[in-house]
């Protein structure tokens, strides 16, 4: 499809093992509805008119902490410098997770055959005129503490966590692409939730790819997943670690979204993760992990991140 100029969307598991690919024209909103950067296949208007009731039970902190010193020992080994290690905790909700979708607001919303929702502020990569981007989000503090962009911009576990990703970003698009540079350092971005707003660190990398892209779209996927931001550095080996620690597969949570209109693509990755599960529904959530991390912190930020982007007459 890319190679004929079809557009397309793509849905793609973090494994790889379900991926859902159909020119846009087939995509179908009893199958999936998506508002992807303001393209979308729905009718506005259905918002729920219902008081949102959230309630979290979060992934217990023992089992958490477990993993947590497994991956710090092998931080020590140095078999990874940075893992982003990511856990489902149980929601309680007054919301079917279309109302969530009909009631959010995000860059990347996805409902998909109501197995999950999913409402991400975070970038993939856009190829736009030949030029391909990644916009990495690392490092979160809750932005209604006193000075709290400078002290995001200040926290050495943030920086060297952010450091890092950029580096595996940079190395990941040479893979596909030429003149990669780095754009935009440690920018920061604003994200109000229906609990309260975050700062989320950000930076900006490109470089330029052949002509004839569109006909190379699956190597040029292929090359660069998973993402970066939601695995870690050195991937391969990190991947493992991931596998061993989470105990079982993400499937579509840190997959990616996206389009291909017939000449440029736009995708996100699925973060900010609702789904049903046999236990009910759970959100998962999770941070980058790294030699400087601390347990009680890294903790405190998984359950920071169960957050739907809902303002307003909605929320409790």
């Amino acid at each position: 499809m890319g190679a004929d100029r079809i557009p397309f969307l793509f849905l793609l598991d973090f494994e790889l093992n379900e991926p859902f690919i159909v020119p846009l024209t087939e995509a179908r909103p009893d199958e999936i509805l998506f508002d992807l950067n303001g393209i979308s296949n729905f009718e506005t208007g259905a918002v729920s008119a219902k008081k949102l009731e959230f309630h979290i039970d979060p992934f217990p902190k023992a089992a958490y902490c477990k993993a947590f010193e497994k991956v710090q020992e092998e931080l020590r080994y140095g078999n990874t410098f940075l893992l982003n290690l990511t856990f489902p905790s149980r929601i309680d909700t007054n919301y079917s997770l279309k109302e969530f979708f009909h009631a959010s607001s995000a860059k990347y919303k996805v409902w998909f055959r109501d197995r999950f929702v999913s409402f991400s502020p975070e970038i993939f990569v856009q190829i736009r005129d030949g030029v391909i981007r990644s916009f990495p989000m690392k490092g979160t503090i809750d932005a209604r503490i006193p000075d709290a962009e400078s002290k995001l911009l200040a926290s050495k576990k943030e920086k060297a966590e952010h450091y890092t990703i950029v580096d595996l970003i940079r190395n990941d698009l040479s893979l596909v692409a030429q003149q990669v540079r780095v754009k935009r350092f440690q920018y920061i971005d604003h994200l109000r939730t229906h609990k309260n707003e975050i700062l989320q660190m950000s930076s900006e990398i490109e470089g330029q790819l052949p002509k004839d892209f569109n006909c190379h779209l699956g190597d040029i996927f292929m090359s660069l997943l998973p993402a970066g931001s939601i695995s870690g550095a050195p991937k391969k080996k990190t991947l493992e670690i991931i596998r061993e620690n989470e105990k079982g597969n993400r499937g579509f949570y840190t997959g990616i979204v996206g389009i291909f209109n017939g000449k440029d693509v736009d995708s996100g990755v699925l973060i900010r993760y609702l789904e049903k599960t046999e236990n009910g529904l759970q959100f998962r959530s999770g941070g980058g992990i790294t030699a400087l991390s601390k347990c009680e912190k890294e903790y405190d930020e998984l359950i920071q991140k169960i957050y739907v982007p809902i303002t307003g007459k909605h929320t409790v």
